[in-house]
């Protein structure tokens, strides 16, 4: 009796199997649920570590106030906290009528993450002026001026969809976000790739100079990659429905996306800054030198 063999799939069978099998993920609930709640786990576990490592920079140097640093932290526990509540009421969240509801809450998390991480940038640009004695104190009424204008242009979007369901509007409004994700993918290939280069050309080798130049060129590589690859996805889904971001049955494309621009991202970046402040020394003692 001759025994069945298993035909071997030829180069034109696998992109349809490959096919079948992303639609059967797409639209199994199973797989919906379970890919949301392993988005809605990374993003509360980095939110506590943001929490933790805020409240650990609190207990070090409670005199300095708001410093940017803490600032940072705060935001990304709120971004990502955001973010966890919203994939862990997906359900929810993706049948809300009408749906610039749905967008917008999917929408704002990524406009904070935005005012994030640009504070990075904020920073770096007054360390640059700083050090070429070029003045600073224009540069955080810009960064909060960028930040209003973004903020009320993306509203009236959301008001307009609110009033009129109106698909060129949503496009618009997808092609404001690649925009705003471009600008902010330029804002550190130009502010960190300044700081990197000058702190190359800083005569004096130390162990210091080397910690700060491997965290400005890493924290500049990630967060330029994850703008560019927020502003391709999205300007894609634009163009093309079966991209889209903002429907429930396209888990695996939210999964990588998510993953790509805002968790690893965020998780490597609060990996690489979790060096906490020196402790400040008091006026009046002197340590021993």
């Amino acid at each position: 009796m001759a025994r069945m063999t298993k035909m071997p799939l030829t180069p034109l069978e696998l992109p349809a199997l490959l096919s079948d099998w992303w639609d059967e993920i797409n639209d199994s609930t199973e797989w919906q649920d379970g890919i949301f709640y392993t988005l809605c786990a990374a993003y509360a576990l980095v939110s506590c570590v943001a929490l933790i490592q805020l409240i650990r920079i609190e207990l070090r140097v409670p005199e300095y106030g708001w410093t940017t640093q803490k600032v940072f932290h705060l935001m990304n526990f709120i971004v990502n906290g955001v973010r966890a509540i919203v994939f862990g009421f997906h359900n929810q969240v993706f049948a809300l009528h009408p749906k610039v509801l749905t967008l917008i809450l999917l929408d704002l998390p990524g406009l904070l993450f935005f005012s994030t991480y640009t504070l990075l940038v904020l920073f770096w640009a007054e360390i640059y002026h700083q050090a070429r004695s070029l003045p600073t104190d224009k540069l955080r009424i810009f960064y909060v001026s960028i930040n209003a204008v973004i903020y009320i242009i993306q509203v009236c979007v959301w008001v307009y969809l609110w009033i009129d369901d109106n698909s060129v509007v949503e496009f618009i409004g997808k092609i404001f976000i690649a925009v705003v994700s471009f600008l902010a993918a330029l804002g550190f290939l130009f502010y960190g790739g300044r700081l990197f280069f000058m702190l190359r050309r800083f005569p004096i080798e130390s162990k210091g100079r080397r910690k700060k130049l491997h965290e400005v060129g890493s924290v500049t590589a990630i967060c330029f990659t994850c703008f560019l690859i927020r502003c391709f996805v999205v300007v894609l889904s634009a163009f093309d429905a079966d991209a889209s971001l903002d429907v429930l049955d396209h888990p695996v494309l939210d999964l990588i996306y998510y993953m790509l621009v805002e968790i690893l991202p965020s998780a490597l970046v609060l990996y690489i800054l979790r060096k906490l402040p020196p402790k400040r020394v008091s006026a009046q003692y002197h340590p021993i030198r």
